[in-house]
């Protein structure tokens, strides 16, 4: 049972601890609001989607987002491997829990828009959606192995091999167009001459772009702090134990 003592030492802990949602959190759903109004009302449609091509705007900044996270997940456990600094393994997991998060919503708005574009939901011959879906399973997996492990130590370890893995398989979604010819269409902004967009449609696809990473990290930044503010609760009440 929790005393009194108990919830006084708890409440000072968390007197100085930094708000896990701040003005960056606030600044970036902002961000990601007016792009959308620039999307919907002030972006041309597409001529043979109509306001489905409008997916994309959500699809592909949401793929990006996930990138990062899943990137930063795999560079700090390499730091965790390196330096064995728990910090570092703390926003690894914070990270993979934003690209989990990201993931999910390029896997949901990636069939509305193959459904409007291909006729079907889902093309398991198509290489790319593939190999999101393996990259989505992975970070799953590095989550659920997290709270299968109470050693923290171990935990670290073996997670940040999956986190990892997960870095390593972004480079080959990306190229998986140009080597397997599936469903999925080849780039049409990162391409190798120039972006295919018209003028307004890849100005607002920057600002989603640049909209949905700010709204990344100030995910895992939130993320962090909670996980700071959770470590030093379950420290008091081990203290107390």
């Amino acid at each position: 049972m929790t005393t009194i003592s108990q919830r006084a030492d708890a409440m000072a802990a968390t007197a100085d601890a930094k708000p896990v949602f701040d003005w960056l959190f606030a600044l970036a759903v902002l961000a990601v609001a007016a792009v959308y109004v620039r999307a919907i009302y002030f972006t041309p449609m597409e001529a043979r989607l109509g306001l489905a091509q409008k997916i994309y705007y959500l699809h592909v900044p949401s793929a990006i987002a996930g990138y990062l996270a899943v990137s930063t997940s795999a560079l700090m456990s390499i730091v965790y491997l390196w330096l064995r600094d728990e910090r570092s393994d703390r926003l690894a997991e914070a990270s993979a829990e934003v690209g989990l998060v990201c993931l999910t919503a390029v896997l949901t708005t990636g069939p509305l828009w193959a459904r409007a574009n291909w006729g079907t939901w889902w093309a398991w011959g198509d290489m790319r959606l593939t190999l999101t879906l393996f990259l989505w399973f992975l970070v799953a997996a590095y989550l659920v192995l997290r709270g299968a492990i109470d050693d923290v130590a171990m935990r670290g370890r073996y997670s940040a091999v999956l986190a990892i893995l997960g870095a390593v398989l972004i480079p080959f979604i990306h190229l998986s167009v140009y080597v397997f010819r599936g469903m999925h269409p080849d780039p049409i902004v990162l391409k190798p001459s120039q972006p295919s967009l018209p003028g307004e449609m890849l100005t607002t696809f920057f600002m989603g772009a640049l909209a949905f990473t700010l709204l990344c990290i100030a995910l895992i930044r939130a993320r962090y702090r909670y996980a700071v503010l959770h470590g030093r609760l379950a420290l008091l009440d081990a203290e107390r134990a």
